[in-house]
């Protein structure tokens, strides 16, 4: 019992920690986007190794998917990002307060829980050929620690790269 307690939160706090929306053109027959090529010209918004590892992510998911990278594609992808630091508003507040004879007093501290957390949304979009018509658009925002090893960076990656194209090709 007590290791089903462990499981349970440990799933509860993974599984929160992002979030996918995803939007698409409804009349896009996605069986017809087989070959894909990124923008020469993308600008990602991580590192150069942040992106390096996220390409490789996402180039190893679309082979599962069976999709193929191509100097002549018939699709592209674009990446791009940002980073958010959250301030953290949340506290505990500990009062004391007692009264008498027509008088009220009262005591009241407040305590913050956790830190700022750093926040990175994510987009990724498939554009058709004339690399303006977005076709298929995914947004994620997660949770991620700057100074993570560049292991724990790729494990990350590979996990929201999963969660990610979970929504592709969308069920309609």
């Amino acid at each position: 019992m007590k290791a089903f307690k462990y499981i349970l939160v440990a799933f509860m706090l993974t599984s929160c920690g992002t979030v996918v929306n995803f939007d698409y053109e409804k009349s896009t027959d996605f069986t017809q986007y087989k070959t894909y090529k990124y923008f020469d010209d993308m600008k990602t918004g991580l590192s150069e190794l942040d992106s390096k590892r996220l390409i490789k992510a996402i180039d190893d998911k679309l082979k599962t998917m069976g999709m193929m990278r191509s100097d002549n594609a018939n699709f592209y992808i674009d990446i791009q990002s940002q980073d958010i630091q959250n301030q953290n508003n949340s506290n505990v507040g500990i009062g004391a307060g007692g009264g008498g004879g027509g008088s009220f007093g009262g005591v009241s501290v407040g305590f913050p829980l956790g830190g700022n957390q750093n926040t990175r949304e994510l987009v990724i979009e498939f554009l058709k050929t004339n690399r303006t018509s977005v076709f298929w658009q995914a947004v994620s925002k997660s949770s991620y620690k700057p100074n993570a090893t560049p292991e724990k960076r790729e494990e990350i990656l590979k996990a929201l790269v999963e969660k990610i194209f979970a929504g592709y090709p969308p069920k309609k």
